[in-house]
């Protein structure tokens, strides 16, 4: 019996090692946590339990059953932040560069299809090159059953991705259509195709970060909610957002007890708003000083900044914030204004969440561009 948990933990601690010490040290030297460590971050200690640790591919071609690695490059599981239970997949780069496999593609779903049945958050932390190319269409059919995943859990569970490394192709499709998605500057991207394809095909030059960087998405695509400086400060802004979400369309908001009392007055709201109705003001302070104890979660801020969407707190409660920025364009509607507010508007529906309008914006932006 010993000599079987012996190696029972001997296989353990290989899969741990994912693609070896010089790879992990690789992706340290980057900046970069590991698939492990960004979960051990992210969920609250001792809580996470993993699933399908030892499954691996199944590829004969090009010589791929001689590098079959335990978890194949992906770690699933759940835990919980803050007491509340999550469902996790963690892509590891330095297993094939993160790439999709067939059987990667199975841990996925499984844990998507677990999610939904249980009713609790998923959240993807992604650093994937793409689709594995040694398995071909295998792969790609992997791909499809995670798209379809993605399509059932919406509006039904909270789905949020972490982009956390270059990923293109077919890993990035899926992180568009969650409900939040999320990057870390100078480290993570986005695109179809990289800048090499890019030169190739249209003889365009192009960076990475020009092509699919955090400041691209967030700022002028508006694909990625908001931007981080690091791993770290990307996984425990994450906590705090799901400290936001119900954990399903049929659970209630989660309540938290304020600090503040629920009939404390706030003088300074007096005089925030100016007379003069062509001076602006900034409507954060209006919102800050409204929600629970400062409280708010802003989404998008470097993005269509003439109107704020965001989570905040009322008596204790969870509220959706949609509000106009007489700061930026004099707080006019325009399509990619009106976009980002739809699109929160929806969610926040979907899931049950109030909503908190605060409106001071003149009409819509005019011009032949919004035409």
């Amino acid at each position: 019996m010993r000599e079987i948990l012996e190696e029972l933990e001997r296989r353990r601690e290989a899969a741990r090692q994912g693609g070896g010490q010089d790879r992990v040290a690789a992706q340290h030297a980057k900046g970069k946590l590991t698939a492990r460590e960004r979960i051990g971050v992210l969920l609250d200690e001792s809580s996470f339990e993993e699933w399908d640790v030892f499954v691996e591919h199944r590829c004969a071609d090009f010589d791929m059953a001689e590098k079959a690695v335990p978890g194949d490059g992906v770690v699933t599981g759940h835990g919980t932040v803050n007491g509340r239970t999550v469902f996790v997949f963690s892509q590891d780069f330095t297993v094939f560069g993160g790439s999709l496999s067939e059987a990667h593609a199975g841990k996925i779903c499984k844990v998507m299809d677990h999610a939904m049945r249980v009713g609790a958050p998923v959240i993807g932390l992604n650093d994937s090159g793409g689709a594995r190319i040694q398995e071909g269409i295998d792969s790609l059919a992997g791909y499809a059953e995670v798209f379809q995943r993605n399509v059932l859990a919406s509006g039904v569970i909270p789905q949020i991705s972490m982009i956390m490394g270059p990923c293109a192709g077919g890993a990035v499709y899926s992180p568009a259509i969650t409900d939040f998605v999320f990057m870390v500057r100078d480290t993570s991207y986005m695109y179809v195709t990289g800048p090499e394809v890019v030169k190739t095909v249209t003889h365009e030059t192009v960076t990475h970060e020009e092509l699919g960087g955090a400041t691209t998405h967030s700022s002028r695509s508006g694909v990625a909610d908001g931007a981080f400086d690091n791993d770290i400060d990307a996984l425990l802004g994450l906590r705090r957002l799901v400290d936001f979400l119900p954990a399903s369309n049929v659970d209630d908001v989660p309540q938290r007890e304020p600090v503040d009392p629920v009939d404390r007055s706030e003088p300074s709201l007096d005089t925030l708003v100016p007379d003069n109705p062509n001076k602006p003001y900034d409507m954060h302070e209006l919102i800050t000083k409204v929600v629970d104890d400062g409280d708010f979660f802003e989404l998008k801020p470097d993005f269509a900044g003439n109107i704020l969407i965001g989570f905040g707190r009322m008596g204790g409660s969870t509220v959706g914030v949609v509000a106009n920025q007489p700061m930026v364009l004099a707080g006019c509607l325009d399509i990619q204004s009106s976009v980002k507010a739809a699109r929160f508007v929806r969610f926040c529906d979907a899931f049950g969440i109030p909503i908190v309008t605060f409106v001071d914006g003149p009409c819509f932006l005019p011009g032949t561009a919004q035409e």
